[in-house]
């Protein structure tokens, strides 16, 4: 709904005061590994002029100021070559992240609006592909397997209340989907399939000329996110940082999430024309790019007021926790480039 959505509405959704607490908001750490990564993705490019960053659902906008941040003070050369797009279609979500993009870079002039990814011309971008935790905010078809049948879950209104009602699913294209992957939920389970979040995917590698597509987000390869014993698949709500697996209690004020098929996606990427550089774990992401090695060398240098070094303490325990943030995957792809060797899957078997 474009005022009462979750994602339209202007009340507090991100960070500690919000419903759930993405990286950026941990702390600038992330963004400024994150800017390291894309500028050797830009050397590896052949150091462009311009080199587009397209973020696709920048949240508070943290991200793209600590990454404007850290290109500006660290890598000049890259920053003087960068052009950064925030793809948003909230624009109360819009009016907070220019505000704080503006915090580390007021004149905004690295940094431009757009309402879609429609809005970039096919094959026109040469850069990298940005997105945190966005393929997993798209709405999903809920799916139950009965008496090795499909269904799907439908909502209907039944005595003041919300109610789930099962029937045949409502496109082809949901069965398509498993037919490609070769696998069904088994028999009694419920599962998420994210039609949407493909034809995105698809929608980027288009755009993409040549360069990069990176992907922080929750979820598992096919055969995990579908696995028998995960009956009643992976969709949650957040209110408050408290998890719920009621999608009717609190209408419009919950955030509403489910785990992404990294199988799908990878294979949506091929169809037109991305290819897997490597997956990883942000905790082993960040580890290789020296989240702890930068923070012991502040440490020794003293270069750190002791308030600093234990709050970036606390966000590389955070971040990296593999029972937390740690544990989401990364994902990336590119186009153009041939077999780039990246600081942060070193050590990975890609």
């Amino acid at each position: 709904h474009p005022h009462h959505g979750y994602y339209c509405s202007t009340r507090e959704k991100m960070g500690r005061l919000g419903d759930y607490l993405t990286s950026p908001e941990v702390h600038a750490v992330f963004g400024s590994l994150v800017a390291k990564q894309i500028a050797q993705m830009w050397q590896l490019a052949g150091e462009p002029r311009p080199f587009t960053v397209v973020e696709m659902g920048p949240g508070s906008g943290a991200l793209a100021r600590d990454i404007l941040a850290w290109a500006k003070r660290r890598a000049p050369e890259f920053f003087a070559a960068l052009e950064y797009h925030l793809v948003e279609v909230s624009d109360a979500l819009t009016e907070r992240q220019r505000r704080v993009v503006m915090e580390a870079y007021p004149s905004l002039s690295k940094a431009s609006w757009l309402p879609s990814l429609t809005a970039l011309p096919q094959g026109g971008v040469t850069g990298c592909f940005l997105s945190n935790e966005f393929f997993d905010s798209f709405p999903v078809h809920r799916v139950l397997v009965r008496d090795s049948r499909l269904y799907e879950a439908y909502v209907e209104w039944r005595d003041d209340s919300f109610r789930e009602v099962v029937g045949p699913p409502s496109t082809p294209q949901i069965e398509e989907h498993f037919r490609r992957l070769g696998r069904m939920p088994a028999e009694g389970c419920f599962a998420e399939v994210n039609l949407e979040a493909l034809e995105q995917m698809k929608d980027i590698g288009g755009a993409l000329a040549r360069g990069f597509v990176l992907t922080f987000d929750y979820g598992y390869p096919a055969e995990e996110l579908y696995a028998p014993w995960r009956k009643d698949g992976t969709l949650l709500c957040f209110y408050r940082h408290n998890p719920s697996n009621d999608p009717y209690s609190r209408v419009g004020r919950q955030d509403m999430t489910s785990h992404v098929d990294f199988t799908s996606l990878e294979a949506a990427g091929r169809e037109s024309g991305l290819g897997t550089v490597g997956i990883t774990s942000q905790s082993r992401f960040l580890a290789a790019l020296g989240i702890g090695a930068g923070l012991r060398a502040g440490s020794e240098e003293g270069g750190l007021s002791l308030e600093e070094y234990y709050a970036r303490r606390r966000a590389v325990t955070e971040l990296t926790d593999p029972a937390g943030l740690g544990r989401i995957k990364v994902l990336i792809q590119a186009k153009g480039l041939e077999r780039p060797q990246l600081w942060g899957l070193e050590g990975e078997d890609r």
